[in-house]
């Protein structure tokens, strides 16, 4: 191995605690999130209007606009979504570190080398595909139930008051979409 390769595989061997450390906060916040949704569901199931958090910020924001309620929408599903998408690329990373060790056991006939260097690649993608599928699947309902509810408001709320909704309403009845 030349002094190049030698820096980059000691580099990705430098990486491989922090990207096990953030798939294990990324698994215990999809199961948090889990929890959360569950949560969610039962006092949505209980009440006409579920937990209604739109409902409840908007009482707490009065001056509030549509782009404001908007923004707040995507704030609640942004760790959801970054969840989700970015722990399979952290998978693949906690994946393929080990494997440069794994293969050098394997030339060198340390077959438990091999297998312990396997046993973490293997552990973290498993890890990280549960944690993204998880908060893939909040995510989508958490998004459906807050776009219920946000259409409940604007539906609520006379057209007047919310310039932006009236042009939506404008757009969508021209066949508009916003994508």
């Amino acid at each position: 191995m030349n002094a190049i390769e030698g820096l980059l595989y000691e580099t990705s061997k430098f990486f491989l605690t922090p990207v096990l450390l953030l798939l294990i906060l990324m698994f215990v916040y999809a199961l948090f999130s889990l929890g959360q949704m569950l949560i969610e569901a039962v006092l949505r199931m209980r009440r006409p209007h579920g937990s209604a958090p739109l409902h409840a910020w908007q009482a707490q924001n009065k001056q509030a606009g549509i782009d404001a309620l908007e923004l707040y929408v995507l704030k609640q599903l942004e760790w959801q979504r970054i969840t989700s998408r970015v722990a399979p690329m952290l998978g693949l990373v906690a994946t393929m570190i080990p494997m440069g060790p794994a293969l050098i056991a394997v030339a060198q006939g340390n077959t438990q080398g091999m297998a312990q260097n396997l046993v973490v690649a293997f552990s973290a993608v498993i890890i990280a595909l549960l944690s993204a599928a998880v908060t893939f699947v909040v995510q989508n309902l958490r998004r459906r139930w807050l776009l219920e509810e946000l259409n409940a408001l604007l539906a609520a709320q006379p057209q007047s008051h919310h310039p932006v909704a009236a042009q939506a309403a404008n757009n969508a009845g021209a066949g508009l979409s916003h994508g």
